[in-house]
């Protein structure tokens, strides 16, 4: 690691003079203004990166929680740095567990720079562990809540799905976004995209479906001039969840970007839906003409648990049309030559609930209307999730309502205040 304990040529600060600055300052936004302009751009993250002149590392005095912008610009630099040795985890993981998030705010920015920072030491050593505790602890204590959006639930996201730790990022979607504040973040367009593209990948690897197809959905429907390339990658996707959850697709959001849907359609994806639910040697025989296309664009796992699948919505079809038919008449709709196999998937949809239904000894199936069950728990989690959702709308229509740029738009240009009546 260089030294860049003394003053620097042409009058730069030293780290030592930095150092003295972060220790005494009491006023984080003048701080922050000094760490961004102390010296030119070009070299005052190679300053931030070096020791002091005693060649004492600067982390050792600094604070996490009382300097946490100092430290916070520090840490950054180091892990940007080629000359600097790699902070060690443990430095990493306390600094993101235990910084003052009032203060890491004056510098939005920079806390994005420390978070890619840590994504760079991990793929460097191989070791995930570098980057999602510690991303964790960033996106969960940085926000005033989790649900605003900041340029980390990207960063963390592509992170959780690139290291295949799906469970991981589950308590950080559980929350919906409902609250956008660039002071807050550096955001750009494209980190919304990529959290939600992101987000209904690990749903849907853990077969989270209605979850997977609402953030997928939100990619899609974002509004865009141009569509973005990731929003119809989430369409595709959006569509094969659409087909192993309910056996068809359903319209997108009508503010959806129109090019998105011609370009799906005139696509392979298009000719599946449009196949879909079919026999399964006639899906097979499509897929195999595209598969290398859908093996590049990963979406071969979504496409084979939509096949899997097409049997129980045939299965669910011959219902509305015959009162019984036998299980090897069954199989020769759905493409099924085992009679057992066919009954092992009517087993499965009468254990489900998917349909109501009884197989007898001559191996004819009666089909029977579905009866809705509802246990009480489920009725009691309907009830609180409806609270919530109540809750979380209240809260956003209160926010709108205080926006004077809303109300001048909703207003046609002037907001009228009412004065007390006479």
């Amino acid at each position: 690691m260089s030294t860049a304990g003394t003053s620097q040529a042409g009058g730069n600060a030293s780290l030592d003079d930095v150092l003295q600055q972060i220790t005494t300052s009491n006023n984080p936004n003048t701080l922050n203004h000094y760490l961004k302009t102390f010296a030119p751009k070009e070299s005052r993250d190679t300053i931030l990166a070096s020791t002091l002149s005693s060649g004492q590392d600067p982390l050792s005095v600094l604070d996490p929680q009382s300097n946490t912008l100092g430290y916070l610009y520090i840490l950054s630099a180091r892990l940007h740095s080629a000359l600097a040795p790699t902070p060690t985890l443990s430095i990493i993981e306390d600094f993101c567990s235990q910084f003052d998030p009032a203060q890491a705010r004056f510098a939005p920015e920079r806390v994005t720079f420390l978070a890619k920072g840590i994504v760079r030491a991990s793929e460097s050593s191989n070791n995930a562990k570098y980057a999602l505790a510690s991303l964790y602890s960033l996106v969960t204590r940085y926000p005033p809540d989790l649900s605003y959006l900041t340029t980390l639930h990207a960063i963390f996201l592509k992170t959780c799905v690139a290291t295949r730790h799906f469970t991981t990022a589950l308590p950080v979607l559980a929350v919906p976004i409902t609250s956008v504040d660039t002071s807050l973040s550096d955001l750009h367009y494209n980190d919304n995209l990529v959290y939600h593209y992101a987000g209904g990948i690990a749903l849907g690897a853990l077969k989270r479906w209605r979850e997977a197809e609402e953030f997928f959905e939100i990619c899609v429907s974002a509004p865009a001039q141009v569509p973005a390339a990731i929003q119809l990658e989430a369409y595709k996707k959006l569509v094969l969840v659409q087909l192993i959850q309910y056996g068809e697709t359903s319209n997108p959001p009508k503010y959806t970007h129109p090019a998105l849907g011609r370009q799906l359609k005139a696509s392979p994806y298009g000719a599946f839906v449009k196949k879909y639910p079919a026999r399964l040697d006639e899906l097979r025989n499509l897929v195999s003409k595209e598969q290398e296309l859908f093996n590049q664009e990963r979406n071969t796992g979504l496409i084979n648990q939509a096949i899997d699948r097409a049997p129980v919505w045939l299965i669910k079809k011959l219902t509305a049309t015959y009162l019984t038919l036998g299980l090897a008449d069954i199989g020769r709709e759905v493409g099924i030559q085992s009679a057992e196999e066919v009954r092992a998937i009517i087993l499965d949809m009468i254990d489900s609930g998917e349909i109501n239904a009884t197989i007898s000894a001559d191996d004819t199936v009666t089909f029977a209307d579905l009866v809705p069950q509802f246990s009480k728990d489920e009725l009691d989690r309907l009830v609180v999730q409806a609270q919530e959702h109540n809750r979380v709308l209240a809260k956003v229509e209160r926010t709108v309502n205080a926006s004077k740029e809303y109300l001048t738009k909703a207003s046609g240009g002037s907001v009228f205040v009412a004065g007390p009546l006479d």
